[in-house]
């Protein structure tokens, strides 16, 4: 015996090593490996295109908005002059005369064909700051009174580098002598520019220094308030009845299928079904939130539907079984074991719903909740407008400083949604049961 046996074990081969994969095999499994690779990184592109759309969309809104949080204030000494101002009734007083003889004292050797431009450099609002004023303190009638108030418009986007001083003249509408006067009411200190509390605190005005919020935020809550009351229960009752109590027959088929399709049709035709049946036909107040939040309600139903039905299947066959296994009739088993386990599905579909009601624009402009309206609502009866409808009234108006504005209110609308969504995300993961 050789050692070559020996070692290799006795009467036993050499051992050889084998490659039992072809040629065509290798081929197809480099090919295979190819495809996958590329698959990979499409998929990778893709999303790295949508974070990129996302970025580019953010740093959009952030860049043009943020310049909206701040709001540019001049500080005033006014002269309440009894000439001016009748000391019986305060409220009769020539106010806007009283804001140029506050430019007479700021700028003493201002002509007196002057002082009118220079009062357009404080908004309208100024007049009737000081209006208020004297009148819940008359005795103020003859003092001097200081106010801060917000500049004009014009002179905003020149505190706020958006007009350009080394052009031409003609090019811009600030002259060289208005933007001097500016520049000295800086050199005295007049000039500050705080946080512009007036974007939420304000309703919507014609002058952009003195827009707000405040109607469109009230007027979306009442809308989404109207909203939620009609289309929870009501969607909540039709998905416990189409899942658990309806027979299965044709006609609850046609119902589901349905349902489905009314969840896919335009937001649009919603609102001119509002348009139709509560305005025309019914003769509902126009621009109103609660005629706004019955037409949500109607585009909310089909998802809130969908969504329950959801939550009541993914419920295991089991908890029924046993529930009924220990005597419980069919309503105690759906109200008492089956409900609350859905419940927290139940509520992330309804919220999510919500949300999308929330940046929905078309139905709400087809009811007139596009109107100007410079006043909160009190009731869900009065007039206003809705974040969505809002943004869409500044976008169109001409004025620079609605520009910033627009973007700002599209933040705000992003970040009520946002919020909605992640309470959504915080209800399911809290109270979701796996099973």
């Amino acid at each position: 015996m050789t050692d070559q046996n020996i070692e290799t074990g006795l009467g036993a081969a050499p051992r050889q090593d084998h490659d039992w994969a072809s040629p065509a095999f290798k081929a197809n499994l480099a090919r295979r490996r190819r495809k996958e690779t590329g698959l990979r990184l499409l998929g990778l592109s893709a999303i790295g295109l949508a974070f990129l759309m996302l970025g580019i969309l953010l740093w959009t809104l952030i860049s043009g908005g943020t310049q909206a949080f701040r709001q540019t204030h001049v500080t005033l000494d006014v002269p309440v002059l009894a000439e001016l101002v009748d000391p019986a009734d305060p409220s009769r007083g020539n106010y806007r005369a009283v804001i140029q003889q506050a430019m007479a004292t700021t700028f003493p050797d201002a002509p007196e064909d002057r002082l009118r431009a220079l009062s357009g450099i404080v908004s309208n609002s100024a007049q009737f700051v000081v209006r208020d004023r004297v009148v819940s303190d008359p005795s103020l009638v003859g003092q001097v009174v200081q106010i801060r108030v917000p500049v004009a418009d014009t002179y905003d986007q020149l505190m706020k580098g958006n007009v350009n001083e080394a052009s031409d003249e003609s090019m811009r509408r600030l002259s060289d002598a208005d933007i001097a006067a500016f520049r000295e009411l800086q050199a005295q200190g007049r000039i500050s520019t705080p946080l512009n509390w007036a974007l939420i605190g304000n309703s919507d005005s014609r002058f952009p220094e003195l827009a707000g919020l405040k109607g469109a935020i009230i007027g979306s809550f009442y809308a989404l308030l109207v909203c939620f009351l009609i289309s929870f229960p009501l969607g909540i009752g039709a998905a416990i009845y189409l899942e658990e109590f309806a027979p299965k027959n044709r006609i609850s088929d046609i119902i589901e299928v349905n349902i489905n399709n009314l969840a896919a049709v335009p937001s649009v035709v919603f609102g001119l079904l509002g348009l139709a049946v509560f305005l025309n036909y019914l003769g509902m107040p126009r621009s109103a939130p609660f005629v706004g939040g019955l037409v949500l309600a109607l585009m909310t139903l089909p998802t809130i539907i969908i969504a329950t039905r959801a939550a009541l299947k993914a419920v295991p066959p089991s908890i029924r079984e046993a529930a009924l296994g220990v005597g419980a009739s069919k309503q105690q088993v759906v109200f008492g074991h089956v409900l609350p386990l859905a419940m927290p599905g139940i509520l992330t579909g309804t919220i999510i719903g919500l949300a999308q009601a929330l940046g929905e624009t078309a139905p709400l402009l087809l009811i007139g909740m596009n109107a100007f309206v410079t006043a909160a609502p009190a009731t869900p009866f009065d007039a206003s407008t809705a974040l969505p409808t809002q943004i869409f009234i500044w976008a169109d108006s001409p004025e620079r400083g609605f520009v910033s504005r627009t973007s700002a209110a599209i933040l705000v609308l992003l970040g009520f949604l946002v919020l909605m969504n992640a309470i959504a995300i915080y209800l399911r993961n809290k109270f979701e049961r796996r099973w």
